[in-house]
């Protein structure tokens, strides 16, 4: 439930504190006196949008912030999993618009994303307003309604896997089923593709190593002329000069002799290491000199053999991409040649499949069946305590040819709001008053079955009135056993039922015009009841007022463990 509210700055609320508790609380006031402003905040905490023409005039920011106790089981596990876990069971949250048009997200304490903000309110508030019983005129949303209130959730997860997975193999099967025609063709198309790269047969590496090959053989000449050049410098020597190791020779005899004359001369190691590297370098040397050939020819055939495999680069960028593609394409190959047995598996596979949702969608719909009629019965009892004791309310089933998502059937809702007329779908015949009714009915279901812990109504009693509307006040009190409720409302027979009200009023003071939310002592709210029954002489309004206050008071009423005030 929501335990704290404080608005500071917003349209024309200043300040407002509110500490709230369980039970029914309602909010009256003038029209244009700020009721709906006071909700459309609560929806701002909540993650909804946040413009700047919300700041009230000549501030920089508003600001929101609530606190949540009580919190349903999921809410808990999300913000867990998310890492903001409830601090002794308290969800803290607070949204900041600033002029310029940054907002601040926070959640514990901690700012985060506005996207991330939104998910960790879900399931917190359900707010209804003057025309949310719009969304009932749409058939869509009928069937979803079904399975919430008979918790069908998983029931209905399990049906849409077996329906997408059904529909998974009849894609594969409508890709198969290609004309013969185009699917000749594309055999033919890919044998020549697949051949082409087979007669080249291209190895990996081979490129980079004829690339690496064509470049020695390319330099050739001037290859043998530095091997020859280097080796006969180092170990050969020319034109009666010694080679570099006879000079390494000469160099080693001379300090091995005077290493052997002089005890303090030590370096003879390091020149007999030098002479037998210079040695192992010239046999290093000699042996490439001796291996290196230049074959005649080859440098063509290296060429032709580039050529070649360059034009299979339309398949790949290197040789392991363009085998990959042919591996692709025989695949491909594969499952155009065996068509036919692949019709056969994806058959059979239709079949299991098929079966496998239809058993599923059979429970589903056994199940709705029997919520429908619980719905219907239950509706039928709502709907009386509210002044339709002639109504009719049906659930209707539309079969679905095909497995589908959402199950073998279609469910949409048909109303009769006068005996003797045949019920027609909902949004042909129910007036706004009597829409405003059954959507009440349908929440005092929901109610027993929604783990959202707070109720909103803005003026739910709209085109409603009479004797009916004092039931209304009843129906909210009822919801209000189960859930903490809200409610915007101009009916003195609806505000006269709850444990808590609150009177919202503009002031003007000085130059500036604000929106003030006081909580009402008893006698306050008489006379505020008072001035919502309106006309008469007052004396008489104001006795008025007290009957209703004492009748709303009369019979069993449950504990609303509140603790309301404002600042």
């Amino acid at each position: 439930m929501l335990a704290e509210l404080h608005v500071e700055n917003f349209g024309l609320m200043e300040t407002v504190r509110l500490n709230l508790g369980y039970g029914l609380t309602v909010f009256t006031g003038e029209t244009g006196a700020g009721k709906s402003m006071l909700i459309d905040s609560l929806g701002v905490l909540l993650g909804g949008r946040a413009s700047t023409d919300l700041i009230r005039h000549g501030e920089t920011r508003a600001r929101i912030e609530g606190v949540f106790e009580d919190l349903p089981a999921e809410c808990l596990l999300r913000l867990e999993e998310a890492g903001y876990p409830a601090e002794e069971g308290q969800l803290f949250l607070f949204r900041e618009i600033n002029a310029t048009g940054k907002n601040i997200c926070r959640v514990q304490g901690r700012s985060i994303p506005l996207t991330l903000y939104r998910s960790l309110c879900v399931g917190l508030v359900d707010i209804h307003g003057q025309i949310e019983h719009l969304s009932l005129f749409s058939p869509e949303t009928h069937q979803d309604l079904l399975d919430a209130l008979g918790g069908l959730h998983e029931e209905v997860q399990s049906v849409n896997q077996a329906a997408k997975a059904y529909q998974r193999v009849i894609r594969r099967e409508k890709e198969l089923s290609v004309s013969e025609e185009e699917r000749q063709k594309r055999e033919e198309f890919l044998r020549y593709q697949i051949e082409e790269i087979d007669r080249v047969n291209p190895i990996p590496g081979e490129e980079e190593d004829l690339i690496q090959e064509k470049k020695r053989l390319s330099n050739a000449a001037r290859i043998t002329s530095l091997v020859s050049e280097a080796y006969g410098a180092l170990y050969e020597g020319s034109s009666g000069k010694l080679a570099a190791f006879d000079m390494l020779g000469q160099t080693r005899k001379a300090l091995q002799e005077l290493e052997r004359l002089d005890d303090e001369f030590t370096i003879y190691e390091q020149i007999e290491s030098i002479y037998y590297a210079a040695e192992d370098l010239a046999e290093q040397i000699r042996t490439y000199r001796d291996n290196f050939e230049f074959e005649p020819g080859r440098l063509e055939q290296i060429e032709e053999r580039l050529i070649l495999l360059k034009k299979l680069h339309r398949y790949g960028a290197n040789i392991q991409d363009i085998l990959e593609k042919r591996e692709t394409m025989y695949q491909e190959l594969e499952q155009i040649t065996h068509v036919q047995e692949q019709f056969e598996t994806i058959h059979n596979e239709k079949q299991t499949a098929r079966q496998a949702y239809e058993i599923l969608a059979e429970r589903l719909s056994s199940k709705r069946q029997k919520i429908a009629r619980k719905i219907e019965n239950g509706l039928s009892v709502e709907l009386a305590d509210l002044g339709l004791e002639k109504s009719r309310f049906e659930v209707r089933f539309m079969p679905n040819e095909d497995p589908a998502i959402g199950g073998a059937e279609t469910a949409e809702f048909y109303f009769s709001a006068n005996f003797g007329e045949p019920p027609k779908p909902l949004a042909k015949v129910a007036s706004g008053g009597e829409m405003s009714r059954l959507m009440l009915a349908l929440k005092s279901l929901l109610a027993k079955v929604e783990s959202v812990g707070t109720f909103i109504f803005d003026e739910v009693d709209s085109g409603v009135g009479g004797r009916t509307i004092h039931r209304v006040g009843e129906k909210l009190a009822k919801i209000a056993q189960d859930k903490q409720v809200f409610c915007i409302t101009h009916a003195a027979q609806v505000a006269a039922f709850a444990d808590a009200h609150y009177g919202i009023i503009k002031e003007v003071n000085g130059d500036r015009t604000r929106t003030i939310v006081d909580s009402l002592s008893e006698s306050q709210r008489i006379e505020e009841l008072a001035r919502m029954l309106g006309g008469g002489e007052i004396e008489i309004t104001r006795k008025h007022a007290q009957e209703l206050w004492q009748r709303s008071r009369r019979g069993t009423r449950h504990d609303a463990r509140c603790s309301n005030r404002t600042v």
